[in-house]
């Protein structure tokens, strides 16, 4: 017993001894751990310390190097904007809009409408916001005395013509068609220069896009450059108003439309918009599917052809279709009568694609704009030929019954805005040949 006793204290006093001895060893190694790690967190600290400071330089660097170019590009702007004024207008002009230094004169502008004490309303002149040279006195375009007159006599007989048929039609009515219903969706109100237009695509549209953006503050250089859809651009910048709300704005605006030829629109849009489609887009889509839907069908194989896009026979049955079944038209072949209802909506002048030359300056002087909006044409049409070589060839592809069920959708559009089939109908095909391909069938 005693032996077992002793060993039992020796093993006791062995363990002892090692547990202590590997506390000797261990304790500095823990030591030296605890230090070094201290150590490398100081280390990473610096790390990361240094690479913020050299991000806080690269940053700065960068802010002064961006500062130097935009001053170097203001000092170019400025000495171009010194260039232009030694410059004569036709060599140097470009923008169909410039915008004006204020002054401290007012200038006679606006024809007041609705509720207001005055016939005319006193208007500030536009703040130059863009920084654009401005248009040289003698560079303005401006109407005489005498011609100011002829036009207002212009004006006034279209006016009242509107008035007359939009009686006779009774589309001056209330009513729950689309006829019938005030339409304020495609009207642009630029308040702070008194202007209303409602924009009927393919009626000028692209140049007084243009002109509206720029009156928005768009920089012409940024209007010509982007791939953006002008549209969109202008309705950033101009909401969409209720009924309430235009025929506020109009209290001290000039409100206006541009007119034009209902066939003349109509075809110009089917080449814009379908013989011309962007590939993959949504008209090139929309032709490749009247192309599917009508390319078979007896009265217009004869005239179908092997092209891609539907032929305009082929798109006018399909227009017709979707008039038929009260199906949305789109906006770049609907009626400009139900787009911008006129017989509901005030309008203070009607200019005419035909005579924009003259009926634009008129505008334009009218709204007091005359230093500040060109009378530029954008977008002038594709393809290059005459617009009375287009009419005929292709309204010739039609038979004078399709042309007359066409005209009975635009009939408005043509009586409203003194328009006439007349000259169409003599391009027509006989009917016979209709007639005949179907009893084919």
């Amino acid at each position: 017993m005693k032996f077992n006793k002793s060993y039992a204290n020796c093993r006791v006093r062995r363990y002892l001894l090692i547990f202590m001895v590997l506390s000797l060893l261990l304790l500095p190694l823990s030591l030296i751990y605890l230090v070094w790690n201290e150590q490398l967190q100081k280390i990473k600290g610096y790390e990361a310390f240094n690479s913020q400071q050299l991000q806080q330089q690269h940053l700065q660097q960068q802010q002064q190097q961006q500062q130097q170019q935009q001053a170097q590009e203001q000092q170019q702007q400025q000495q171009k904007g010194q260039q232009h004024k030694l410059q004569p207008a036709g060599q140097n002009f470009r923008y169909p809009v410039l915008l004006l230094n204020k002054n401290k004169n007012k200038e006679l502008t606006v024809v007041a409408t609705g509720k207001t004490k005055n016939k005319w309303r006193y208007v500030d002149k536009i703040s130059n916001e863009t920084g654009l040279s401005l248009i040289p006195d003698y560079a303005v375009q401006t109407l005489s005395a005498e011609e100011m007159q002829e036009m207002s006599v212009r004006m006034e007989a279209r006016l009242n013509r509107l008035r007359d048929k939009c009686s006779e039609y009774g589309l001056d009515v209330l009513g729950q068609d689309s006829w019938h219903t005030p339409n304020t969706w495609e009207f642009l109100v630029n308040k702070k220069y008194h202007i209303i237009w409602c924009n009927v695509f393919k009626a000028a549209s692209s140049s007084w896009m243009f002109n509206f953006n720029v009156l928005a503050g768009y920089s012409p250089d940024y209007l010509l450059k982007t791939k953006k859809i002008l549209l969109n651009l202008a309705r950033d910048r101009y909401p969409r108003v209720t009924l309430q709300e235009l025929r506020e704005a109009q209290n001290d605006s000039i409100t206006f439309i541009i007119a034009r030829n209902p066939f003349e629109r109509l075809l110009s849009a089917y080449r814009d918009k379908i013989v011309f489609a962007l590939p993959y887009s949504f008209h090139d889509k929309l032709g490749r599917s009247i192309v599917r839907g009508y390319r078979k069908k007896p009265q217009l194989i004869a005239r179908a052809g092997n092209t891609k896009y539907p032929s305009f026979p082929e798109f006018v049955h399909w227009l017709l279709d979707q008039v038929k079944r009260g199906n949305y038209i789109d906006m770049h072949f609907v009626s400009a009568t139900s787009f911008c209802t006129p017989c509901l909506i005030r309008f203070d002048m009607i200019l005419k694609f035909e005579s924009l030359a003259e009926d634009q300056l008129y505008l334009i002087e009218k709204t007091g704009l005359q230093r500040v909006i060109a009378p530029v044409w954008r977008n002038m049409g594709k393809g290059g030929r005459k617009t009375e070589e287009l009419q005929q060839q292709f309204y010739s592809q039609l038979t004078r019954q399709e042309m007359l069920e066409l005209y009975e959708y635009y009939k408005f559009d043509f009586d409203l805005f003194g328009y006439d089939i007349k000259e169409y109908l003599q391009y027509a095909r006989a009917d016979e040949l209709e007639g005949a391909a179907a009893s084919g069938a």
